[in-house]
C-alpha cells in the first residue's frame, strides 16, 4: 500500500463551525464545495449546516467530491446508551446515504469544549464506573456503525475525558477492536501531551482516520498562560493548517504509509474565517501536502 490508498479532505469548520455558528454563516455549502475542488482535495466532513443527502449528493457529484465522516457527540456515560443510540441511528442513517466511510464519535458527558472554562487546566476525569460504561456503550455503537456500513473512530479530543495519551490507552485496552476505532488528531494531542508522534506509534493498529491539524505554539503558549477557553484559542489562533504552523507532518506522514495506513487524511483548522480566508489556507495546506509530503 502506499500513497494511491489515501484520501484527502479538508473540513468545513475553516469556513464555518459548528460550535460558533456566528462565524462563517454567510457561507454556502456550493461556496465551501467549490473552494475544496479549487484547491484539490477528495473531499470533506460533513458540517452542521448541510443538507440532506439528496441534496448534498448532487453537490459533491457535480464537483467529484466524497464525504469521508461526521462528528457525533455521544453522551454515553450521562444518558446510557439506550438514549445514545437513537440520535446515532439517524445520523448513520445520513452517512449511509451519503457514501461516508465513518462516524467521528467524542464522548462529550462533562466536557468543557463549549464552555468558557480553562481549557488547559479543567478538563473532567471519568471514575472506573463512568469508564467501563463509556467503553460498553462504545462497544455497542461500533457494532452499529458496521451495519451501516461504517467505521466506528473515536475521536480524542481537548477539554474532554478522553484527551491524553494516558486515556486514549485506557480506551484501547477497554474496547473491542474489531468495533472501535481511533481518530488520531495531531494538534490534539500535541497541546494535551507535547508530543505526537507516541500515540500515533502506539496505537497505528487501532488509526482509521486521521486530522492534520497544525499548531502555532507561540499562540498555544499565550493561551496557556490566559487560561483562555478552548473556542478562545482557537479564535485566538493557536490552531492552524499543515505548512503554516510549528508541527512537522513528515514525519507523521511517513509513518503513516510504513505502516500501511489507508483512508482518510483530513486537514482541520478552527480558525475564524475572517481573520484566516478559508481558500487562501485551503491552498497552503495543499500546497505543503504537494511539496514537502508527497514529493517522493
Amino acid at each position: 500500500m502506499g500513497q494511491e490508498h489515501i484520501q484527502w479532505g479538508i473540513a468545513p469548520i475553516g469556513w464555518r463551525n459548528d460550535d460558533i455558528p456566528e462565524i462563517g454563516k454567510e457561507t454556502t455549502l456550493s461556496h465551501l464545495l467549490g473552494d475544496v475542488y479549487i484547491s484539490g482535495f477528495d473531499g470533506t466532513e460533513v458540517g452542521g449546516f448541510f443538507p440532506e443527502p439528496e441534496i448534498l449528493n448532487k453537490e459533491l457529484t457535480l464537483r467529484n467530491l466524497k464525504v469521508a465522516s461526521k462528528w457525533f457527540s455521544s453522551y454515553i456515560i450521562r444518558d446510557g446508551i439506550e438514549e445514545a443510540s437513537k440520535e446515532f441511528h439517524e445520523l448513520c442513517a445520513y452517512l449511509k446515504a451519503v457514501q461516508a466511510s465513518a462516524v467521528v464519535v467524542s464522548e462529550q458527558s462533562y466536557s468543557i469544549q463549549g464552555t468558557s472554562k480553562n481549557v488547559f487546566e479543567e478538563k473532567p476525569y471519568f471514575n472506573d464506573g463512568e469508564w467501563q460504561k463509556l467503553c460498553e456503550g462504545l462497544n455497542t455503537l461500533g457494532k452499529m456503525a458496521e451495519d451501516y456500513g461504517l467505521l466506528l473512530v473515536f475521536h480524542h479530543h481537548m477539554g474532554t475525558g478522553v484527551q491524553t495519551l494516558e486515556e486514549v490507552d485506557r480506551l484501547m485496552e477497554n474496547t473491542d477492536p474489531a468495533h472501535v476505532h481511533l481518530l488520531y488528531d495531531t494538534g490534539h494531542i500535541f497541546v494535551s501531551d507535547n508530543n505526537y508522534m507516541d500515540l500515533l506509534k502506539k496505537h497505528m493498529d487501532r488509526i482509521k482516520h486521521v486530522h492534520f491539524k497544525d499548531i502555532r505554539t507561540n499562540k498555544m503558549k499565550e493561551c496557556v498562560k490566559e487560561g483562555k477557553s478552548f473556542l478562545d484559542s482557537f479564535l485566538h489562533g493557536m490552531f492552524t493548517v499543515p505548512g503554516d504552523g510549528d508541527l512537522d507532518f513528515v514525519q507523521v506522514y511517513q509513518e503513516l504509509l510504513a505502516s500501511d495506513y489507508k483512508g482518510w487524511i483530513v486537514i482541520e483548522a478552527e480558525q475564524d474565517p475572517a481573520k484566516a480566508h478559508p481558500l487562501e489556507y485551503a491552498l497552503i495546506a495543499r500546497n505543503y501536502i504537494d511539496c514537502r509530503l508527497m514529493k517522493d
